[in-house]
């Protein structure tokens, strides 16, 4: 069996694995195994939970730090893939993406737009996905604000 160096998440960001113990790479690649054979996405959330928090607490972690692991990080990936894969989840876009930097970074939608320069009553038909950005729209809009596009690959399922 190859040993895991790295894992993408749905969004699209790498968590490294290089530096972790092999009981932890054993853990997540436990986690991989299980979740790929499940069919019932809350029996696999009722199973990786303790099983990732038992993992830790005898290494004297606090709730806390556990939830800061890339064991963590990776099953609640896992789960999201698998609600997706049951039909019980969406896949997130943009416009998750988008309204998530608006609430992250900005008071109110209002001054999103004063800063894009995006109308606001374009804005709330893309985040009611009524109507899509076109793509140069998007990109000046985040390039005003100090962010870019990034295009990642699709999930390939393999989780």
């Amino acid at each position: 069996m190859k040993t895991l160096e790295a894992y993408t998440d749905l969004k699209g960001r790498t968590i490294d694995l290089g530096e972790l113990e092999d009981a932890e790479r054993d853990l997540i690649q436990e986690l991989i195994d299980r979740q790929r054979r499940e069919s019932n996405w809350q029996a696999f959330s009722n199973y990786w939970m303790p099983r990732v928090a038992n993992f830790y607490l005898p290494r004297g972690l606090s709730r806390r730090q556990i939830t800061a692991k890339a064991a963590w990080k990776i099953a609640q990936d896992l789960d999201g893939r698998l609600a997706i894969r049951l039909g019980l989840a969406r896949p997130s876009d943009y416009r998750d993406e988008l309204e998530e930097l608006i609430r992250d970074r900005f008071p109110t939608h209002r001054a999103f737009c004063e800063a894009t320069g995006i109308s606001k009553d374009l804005l709330s038909h893309v985040l009611a996905r009524r109507k899509h950005l076109a793509i140069d729209t998007l990109s000046d809009a985040l390039e005003r604000i100090g962010y870019r596009l990034h295009i990642v690959p699709l999930d390939e399922s393999k989780a």
